[in-house]
């Protein structure tokens, strides 16, 4: 079998990206609430939330160190395996990546070493902002980003010269017609995301019984945010979908596996997709009539463009947007009904004793990067055959030298190497979460002797200098 260059590049470009995009997802969200734990500290005085941030100030190191190294790797790609793509595009695309390294990279870069290393070296108000502003400087560069990939689906402000694309009006490349339905649909999964990891790590904390009133903080707040964004995702999804039915007709036919235009479409929730039959088969619809077109129409008797309506070479693969999109939507619909159980469990008061509650959600902690990774299948593969719709198709993208082998071989190393790296970073986390001390006592305070000197000791040492006759004075928090 002949090895394909132009897919082994787009396999190559998957596995990476698919890799980078699970970091960003949850530090955009995580920064944000480590900010949040930060202002909460200094308007409480309350020394959780300063415990609290500091520990997962530890993760969102780790973290963010592995979306950036991870996000260089895709800069490189489009000049090694994509030069056409470069060609066309850069001229849009280019200063929008650039607006993220001004803008974003440069505000992180320059208060990432005060938020990670300032603790007790500057003075809290310093570093509260600083954390605010790493928070801010990861919003920034979702926006940037996503505005350009939104307009690789959604082109506009921009014209056609000699098949190369040239920049003619930024406000509406930037604002383009589909990106404020997708940033605000990945903003939201970033932090629904992350609220879920939290409350993940909250429960499993009760469920050992260790740092039981930082892990029921941890529990209220991320529970808090899942029963507040999970219901709000639906909505955002929904609108999402309309604007994806007006701009891109083929990709919504896709996750719906509808193919005759001509009649209202039931919901399907399993189908094998047949592009050869223009079907489905083995099919299971809901008994409802007309559901797909309520949910995508808003009308059960109304209608939208089916698969047929598209020639075959125009359509994506039908298959993988089909069973990605039901993955995305069911794990959504998971969080929904966690986020409900768990506020009826918060409204008797038997949230933090339902053990049932807490042992399932302590296991919870992936669904959130298991439905972006679907959304973003769905959204890419689902653009296809088009790289810039409308403007340039994948085939003709790839770089004009770029050999198979090539692809091939660095492919190969991509996915050792990156299973090294993740293998690491997770016994990484791991000894994170497990070699927390106390929050709550850092230390306790001796006096030597009456009118001497205080030390601060650990707790075993200060047990031990208080049984050889040293007073305990104090215990100290935080």
């Amino acid at each position: 079998m002949e090895l394909d260059a132009v897919f082994l590049a787009r396999l190559q470009f998957a596995f990476t990206v698919a890799f980078h995009i699970i970091f960003p997802s949850f530090t955009i969200g995580l920064s944000a609430w480590i900010a949040t734990l930060l202002v909460m500290w200094r308007r409480t005085g309350e020394a959780r939330y300063r415990e609290l941030a500091r520990f997962w100030t530890r993760i969102f190191a780790v973290s963010f160190a592995m979306g950036v190294v991870s996000g260089i790797v895709l800069s490189y790609q489009f000049g090694t395996n994509w030069a056409r793509f470069s060609t066309v595009t850069g001229n849009v695309l280019g200063p929008l990546i650039g607006y993220e390294v001004l803008t974003a990279f440069f505000l992180e870069a320059s208060f990432l070493g005060i938020m990670l290393f300032g603790w007790n070296r500057v003075s809290p108000n310093l570093h509260v902002t600083s954390a605010v502003l790493v928070a801010i400087g990861t919003s920034l560069s979702a926006f940037w980003i996503l505005a350009a990939n939104s307009w690789m689906h959604t082109p506009a402000g921009h014209e056609i010269r000699d098949g190369v694309a040239y920049p003619v009006d930024w406000l509406a490349i930037i604002f383009n017609p589909s990106f404020p339905y997708r940033f605000a649909h990945m903003f939201t999964a970033a932090y629904l995301t992350t609220s879920i990891v939290v409350l993940a790590v909250g429960a499993r904390y009760l469920m050992q019984k260790k740092f039981e009133e930082e892990a029921r903080t941890m529990v209220r707040m991320g529970l808090g945010m899942v029963i507040c964004l999970a219901p709000l995702q639906l909505v955002i999804g929904d609108l999402h979908g309309l604007n994806t039915k007006e701009h891109q007709p083929a990709k919504l036919a896709a996750m719906e596996a509808h193919w005759n235009s001509d009649e209202p479409a039931d919901f399907v929730l399993f189908a094998i997709p047949n592009a050869e039959n223009n079907g489905n088969d083995y099919e299971i619809k809901l008994p409802i009539s007309g559901l797909a077109s309520f949910v995508i129409t808003h009308d059960f008797e109304g209608k939208f463009q089916g698969l047929n309506d598209f020639k075959p070479e125009d359509r994506p693969p039908v298959m993988p947007v089909f069973f990605a999109f039901r993955v995305m939507v069911g794990l959504g619909l998971l969080m929904i009904a966690m986020g409900a159980m768990g506020a009826f469990l918060w409204v008797k008061g038997s949230l933090f004793r339902s053990r049932g509650y807490l042992g399932l959600v302590q296991h919870s902690w992936s669904i959130g990067f298991i439905a972006i990774l679907a959304g973003w299948w769905v959204t890419e593969t689902g653009r296809q055959p088009w790289l810039a719709n409308g403007i340039l198709r994948t085939a003709d993208a790839i770089s004009p030298a770029i050999t198979a082998s090539a692809v091939l071989t660095t492919l190969v190393l991509f996915v050792i190497v990156y299973t090294a790296i993740e293998t690491r970073r997770q016994a990484m986390i791991g000894q994170i979460a497990e070699r927390v001390r106390s929050p709550n006592v850092i230390g306790t305070m001796i006096s030597l002797k009456n009118g001497g000197p205080t030390v601060i000791f650990t707790p075993r040492t200060a047990s031990l200098m208080s049984r050889l006759g040293a007073p305990r004075t104090l215990s100290v928090v935080g």
